[in-house]
């Protein structure tokens, strides 16, 4: 038996290889498909099932794609989450060689979700391990808010009945194998373990310490942050993702090509740090530092203009593209040829947002005309305290929210460490506020500078 996990980085996707007998499944496939293809390759086995443990939300699924290129057969819950591949439900059984797969109803998280145990039989008729898909997490368990407000304690409590009365019961001994891990926005509090177990979970899991009771009353009042592009991917793993074949070959645009796609209203996205983005960038585009654009480029970007990158020098940009890729943002269009240098080497505009360090911001409170804005998470800023007389917006929200922020004012933004602090203060002064600043280091460094914070 070989079983190998793929992390898909910036979503915390997992997605898993099985293979047994010269035949293998993946669970929860990426959309760039390649790395099974090659595993499978390399084992000399070949891919026969796919497997979707429910209707992702937060990433393209790669099932249509994957079954494409091996013809593999796609098997899924047995509500209508999907518009292709084949209905399983409880009981239903397949096998890999000697490995029994066994299909476990476990909605809550989605109505369509799965869990999939798994035997040896050639060993034990025990179950060894459990593909859970976004029903339990290492230490959390699946968000249980998609159907609304009103319906998020009879989700829970279903939810809470696949847990214990299906996936616990494979045993304490069984390993969990998760869809996501630290870092998902698909949970709450989501421990940093590569594999965890069923009797592990029971005895560290808090949501398993609870009564059911308990259990619902705590997801209610838990707090998701729900990203516009959710209904894009609700929309495309519905249908079925266009296929890709492989991840797109986008073209170097010179200054002048890259003036004239900004003139038919391209989305410039500059993905370089915040502090070379304060130093100088091309006027009005937006800053998503490459490692959050799994996390923030679904709440600002759309799926209808052209999307163009901005870097140092272009270079190494396969990473930048997956990520584009794996969100659905087949508008991707190009990158400038030579990064930001070339700009300003042709001696265009150059445009410029305030940078400021904690002690500048402290020296500046108080005064009438400036509005301290905090980006961070709604949870860090009830954990680690605030900067006294702030005003709160979510970077996610800051596109909806915008008009809360008052025009005419120096406006100060702070996040944890300053990167979502610069895609708010980019966002802003593309918007035409024209006095913005970031606030270097964020609340980290405000605290670490001894500065006092209100709760």
């Amino acid at each position: 038996m070989i079983l190998q996990k793929f992390i898909s980085e910036g979503l915390a996707h997992n997605s898993y290889f099985l293979s047994a007998g010269g035949e293998a499944a993946v669970i929860d496939p990426r959309r760039d498909c390649d790395v099974y293809l090659d595993l499978a390759q390399s084992l000399q086995v070949r891919i026969t099932h796919i497997f979707e443990t429910h209707r992702n939300e937060d990433y393209i699924s790669g099932s249509s794609e994957l079954a494409h290129r091996c013809n593999a057969g796609i098997y899924h819950g047995p509500n209508p989450a999907f518009s292709f591949g084949e209905r399983v439900k409880e009981g239903d059984i397949f096998r890999l060689g000697g490995l029994e797969l066994k299909v476990l109803e476990t909605p809550g998280h989605t109505l369509d979700s799965i869990s999939i145990s798994v035997a040896d039989r050639d060993v034990s008729p025990d179950v060894f391990l459990v593909f859970t898909g976004d029903a339990l997490f290492a230490g959390d368990a699946g968000r249980t808010d998609f159907f609304g407000r009103d319906k998020t304690a009879w989700a829970s409590g279903l939810l809470y009945d696949s847990i214990v009365n299906k996936i616990l019961a494979a045993g304490d001994g069984a390993v969990i194998l998760p869809a996501h891990g630290a870092g998902s926005v698909c949970g709450s509090d989501i421990t940093d373990h590569e594999f965890t177990t069923a009797g592990y979970e029971k005895a560290t899991n808090p949501l398993l310490k609870m009564t059911r009771d308990e259990f619902i009353a705590h997801k209610v009042k838990e707090h998701h942050y729900l990203p516009p592009y959710f209904k894009k991917m609700e929309e495309l793993n519905s249908t079925g993702a266009p296929l890709i074949h492989h991840l797109p070959d986008i073209p170097a645009f010179n200054v002048r090509q890259m003036q004239e796609y900004i003139k038919k209203g391209a989305q410039v996205v500059d993905i370089r740090s915040p502090t070379s983005f304060a130093g100088g960038h091309i006027p009005e585009t937006l800053s998503i530092w490459r490692d959050g654009i799994p996390a923030y480029a679904g709440w600002y970007l759309n799926y209808t203009d052209p999307i163009v990158l901005v870097d140092d020098f272009s270079l190494d940009l396969g990473d930048v593209i997956r990520h584009f890729t794996r969100l659905g943002y087949d508008n991707l269009a190009g990158y400038l040829s030579g990064g930001f240098p070339a700009w300003f080497r042709n001696g265009k505009e150059i445009g410029r947002i305030g940078a400021w360090s904690v002690k500048e911001l402290h020296e500046r409170l108080g005064m009438r005309d400036l509005f301290v804005l905090d980006v961070r998470d709604i949870v860090n800023r009830e954990k680690y305290g605030y900067i006294p007389g702030s005003t709160h917006i979510y970077a996610g929200e800051l596109p909806e929210l915008s008009g809360k922020v008052p025009k005419g004012m120096q406006v100060a933004v702070y996040c944890d460490a300053g990167y979502k602090g610069g895609l708010a203060a980019s966002y802003l002064r593309k918007l035409g506020y024209d006095n913005v600043a970031n606030i270097l280091g964020g609340m980290g460094a405000w605290l670490k500078a001894g500065y006092a914070a209100e709760r």
